[in-house]
């Protein structure tokens, strides 16, 4: 490293100790499509050996990086490519397999997520896909590390209307497998509109098909930082307005972005055998006090998360960390944005219970931010179709609009509106959110494929 990039690394990381920021994941991105065979059993032993070779030190490094300068690296975690392409060639009816032996890869290298267990359906589903969605309710029962994504629409494709049924009941039936543990396997399973190939955040990391055989994508996160930057300005100047805001947000981001970035291509460095791909800055909070995007909603004048002025709040913020983020670096990916998932912001769960915070107004906050539903746990006798329906309002509020938006919801069995379920760690817990009570199955049966809208036509 440059004497100069040394430099700044030490300066950004002064600023980042004092607010107490981390690197949020090292992400190792590993291309599977050399362990594709038309044997599963010799498919799963080529995974294995791949990816606890190329992952050989990604621990280490990341853990003498975080020595070196500082800084804590939270999360060590890898994505593959989607498993359901890697499956398809075995011709096998259940990839459970696959998952274990991703688990089991990820137990030995000390990961603490692999991402992957995907597959891509916007516009129908082949063999290979409906194999690993019939596997994930067991595959997410029975595996601690492995996380699930399912894209079921993209801006020029469409949505898959099948597939967000189908979607529906293999959630429910992932809550039911882990019922004695709050449904928690559905905290592992996102389904998406455009997701994004170089995102290193899970549950919805996988590593894209056009990548390379193995990257290194970082994610720097700072809801604490900038919390408190909106109140020190606050503080020093009583007449700010919101785009003095804006501009402490965006300085704040492009500090944060550059450390990342520096600390990523370090991990690079000392690996050797991977290659940068991103960083993304998500503002994504955890439970603790002082990381929430919630707090900072509320830092600029809204009693509450939630409150009217939360959506345009929200914009605002999004914006200013993209903008920072792409003046510090040429490689900014991923979402890159403001995550608000309810069970890991405390803001959020607080901002639920006061009910200032309803699934309508946080599916109208998604259309801003940078992913959608997150972490949203509902009654566990909601139907599938009714949770299909949910999923198809997020999604196409990401397809009309050409945006990443998902959905983590979490039907907890045995708990009603105005329960509580426990997960701890960074999942933290979420008070159980009701749902429109009017019916939706004729809709969500009806099935087929909604068009890819107007925008669709660039060519």
């Amino acid at each position: 490293m440059a004497i100069w990039e040394s430099e700044e690394v030490r300066s950004t990381l002064r600023m980042i100790e004092a607010e107490h920021l981390d690197i949020r994941a090292v992400t190792m991105g590993i291309s599977l499509r050399d362990c594709i065979s038309e044997d599963l059993g010799r498919t799963c032993d080529r995974v294995y050996e791949k990816i606890t070779r190329c992952a050989e030190r990604l621990v280490p490094t990341a853990q003498e990086v975080q020595a070196a300068f500082g800084v804590p690296i939270t999360n060590k975690r890898i994505s593959v490519t989607p498993i359901a392409l890697i499956g398809e060639a075995s011709r096998a009816r259940s990839f459970v397999p696959l998952a274990e032996t991703l688990d089991r890869a990820g137990a030995a290298l000390g990961i603490d997520y692999v991402a992957g267990f995907s597959a891509l359906i916007e516009k129908g589903i082949t063999p290979g896909d409906a194999a690993l969605l019939d596997s994930i309710p067991e595959a997410l029962s029975t595996t601690a590390r492995v996380c699930s994504s399912i894209q079921v629409a993209t801006t020029r494709a469409g949505i898959n209307m099948d597939a967000i049924r189908q979607m529906g009941q293999v959630i429910k039936a992932t809550a039911e497998r882990t019922a004695d543990r709050g449904g928690i396997g559905c905290a592992k399973l996102v389904v998406f509109a455009n997701i994004p190939d170089d995102n290193p955040f899970v549950a919805g990391a996988m590593h894209g098909v056009g990548e390379g055989d193995v990257v290194i994508n970082i994610g720097v996160s700072g809801p604490g930082v900038v919390n408190s930057a909106i109140r020190r300005l606050r503080e020093e100047k009583a007449d700010c307005d919101l785009g003095d805001i804006a501009e402490t947000v965006k300085r704040m981001a492009f500090k944060v972005t550059r450390a990342g970035e520096l600390i990523g291509r370090e991990v690079v460095r000392r690996l050797g055998n991977a290659r940068f791909g991103i960083v993304d800055l998500s503002l994504a909070p955890t439970p603790a006090i002082g990381d929430s995007v919630a707090e900072i909603l509320e830092a600029l004048g809204l009693e509450r998360a939630g409150a009217p002025g939360s959506t345009a709040a929200l914009a605002l913020i999004t914006d200013a960390v993209k903008k920072g983020g792409v003046m510090a670096s040429s490689y900014v990916g991923g979402l890159s944005g403001a995550f608000i998932p309810v069970s890991e912001d405390h803001g959020m769960i607080e901002a639920v219970e006061e009910h200032a915070l309803t699934l309508e107004k946080l599916e109208a906050m998604t259309a801003v931010c940078s992913v959608g539903l997150d972490m949203v746990a509902v009654a566990g006798d909601t139907s599938a179709e009714t949770i299909s329906a949910v999923i198809a309002d997020e999604i196409a509020i990401g397809v009309v609009n050409n945006k990443t938006t998902a959905v983590r919801i979490i039907p907890v069995p045995g708990k009603k509106v105005g329960d509580k379920v426990v997960y701890g760690g960074l999942l933290g817990e979420a008070p159980i959110m009701p749902v429109n009570r009017f019916g939706c199955a004729d809709f969500i049966r009806m099935g087929g494929r909604i068009p890819a809208p107007v925008i669709s036509l660039r060519n």
